[in-house]
C-alpha cells in the first residue's frame, strides 16, 4: 500500500472549509478555543492558513498588510495559536509548517502553542509561560497549595462579606478595565474592547464561557473574571475590578470561588500566565504549574543570511 504522501498548503481566507477547520480543532490533541475559525473571524480582521491534507493539522495566519508590506503577529485574546493537529505533533511537523508559511510574510511575531516545539536558526524563539491549574483534586486539597499571601487574601474576601454571581453580562466586567486599568495598557484601543464584547457573547451564544462577579455586602460591583471554556480547559481571558477589590480581596475571592464550583472535574484552570512577576505570583499563589510556550519571530534581515 503506498505511503500517503503529507502535503502542507497555503489557504486564503476565502477558500477555507470552515466546518473542515472546526472539526480539527475539536478532535487535535492540543486543542485550543483560540484557534476556531468563529474566534479567529472576530479578532482578526484578516487571517489565512495552512491545511495538511484534508485538515489533518491545521496552523491560522492571522496578519496585517502596511504599506504593502505582510506582517503575521498574534492578536488580541488568543495566547496561543501555532499548529493543530488530530496526530502526535514532533518538531519536525511544526517545522514543516513554518518552512511553508508563503515568503510574503517578511516579518512574523508569534506565538506558538504549548505541543510545538520548533528549532530554526532563521527565526528569534522565546520561551513564554502560562500556569494551569488541574481541577481534579477535592477543593481542601488544592487549596493547601495555596500560597500564604493568596489563602491570606480569600479569607480577606470572606470577612469583608462578598458574594459571587454567575451571569452572562461582560460589560461592567470590561468598564470597570477600562476605568481603572486602561491607561496601562495604551496598545489595546477601542475597538480591541468592541472585539472583546463580539467575542465574549458569541461564546456564551456556544455556550463556551462563564462570568462571574463579586459584589460587596452593599451590593456594590467590585470585580469580574471572563472565563472561556472549552474541551476541558477553562481560559481566564479577562478581568476587570474597582479600586475596592484591592482592599476587601475580591480577585482572590472569585478565584477561589471558581476552584471551589469547579473542583473534582476534568477542567484545567488557564490562567493565561504572565511575564509580569507580580501577575506570575499570583497566579502561581493558586497551586498552578508553569507551562512553556514559544514565541518566534523573524529578523527583518536575517532572511539574507539564508538565501
Amino acid at each position: 500500500m503506498a505511503k500517503q504522501i503529507n502535503m502542507i498548503r497555503y489557504v486564503k481566507h476565502n477558500e477555507i472549509n470552515k466546518e473542515k477547520w472546526d472539526q480539527c480543532i475539536d478532535n487535535s490533541i492540543n486543542s485550543m478555543i483560540y484557534a476556531y475559525s468563529w474566534y479567529l473571524d472576530i479578532i482578526s480582521k484578516q487571517w489565512d492558513a495552512l491545511v495538511e491534507n484534508d485538515y489533518e493539522s491545521v496552523m491560522p495566519l492571522p496578519y496585517k498588510r502596511k504599506a504593502g508590506i505582510y506582517k503575521l503577529y498574534q492578536p488580541f485574546f488568543t495566547q496561543q495559536l501555532g499548529v493543530f493537529s488530530q496526530k502526535i505533533l514532533n518538531p519536525d511537523i511544526v517545522n514543516s509548517f513554518i518552512k511553508n508559511i508563503p515568503p510574503k510574510f517578511l516579518f512574523i511575531d508569534i506565538n506558538l502553542n504549548w505541543l510545538n516545539k520548533v528549532n530554526n536558526k532563521k527565526y528569534t524563539i522565546e520561551q513564554r509561560k502560562t500556569y494551569l491549574l488541574d481541577l481534579i483534586e477535592p477543593y481542601e486539597k488544592i487549596r493547601k497549595s495555596y500560597s500564604a499571601n493568596n489563602l491570606r487574601n480569600v479569607k480577606k474576601a470572606g470577612k469583608n462579606g462578598l458574594f459571587y454571581q454567575e451571569d452572562s453580562g461582560p460589560i461592567e466586567i470590561i468598564d470597570a478595565f477600562k476605568n481603572n486599568r486602561a491607561k496601562l495598557f495604551p496598545e489595546i484601543k477601542e475597538y480591541h474592547y468592541k472585539s472583546l464584547q463580539h467575542l465574549v457573547f458569541t461564546a456564551i451564544s456556544k455556550g463556551a464561557a462563564k462570568i462571574i462577579k463579586a459584589y460587596d455586602c452593599n451590593n456594590n460591583f467590585c470585580a469580574g473574571i471572563i472565563f472561556l471554556v472549552n474541551n476541558k480547559r477553562a481560559v481566564f481571558i479577562f478581568s476587570g475590578a474597582n479600586p475596592s477589590a484591592k482592599e476587601n480581596g475580591a480577585m482572590f475571592g472569585l478565584i477561589d470561588y471558581f476552584i471551589r464550583k469547579n473542583e473534582q472535574s476534568e477542567l484545567t484552570l488557564d490562567f493565561e500566565g504572565s511575564m509580569n512577576k507580580n501577575l506570575a505570583r499570583f497566579y502561581s499563589g493558586f497551586g498552578s504549574k508553569e507551562c512553556l510556550f514559544l514565541r518566534i519571530k523573524t529578523n527583518p534581515f536575517s532572511f539574507l543570511k539564508h538565501k
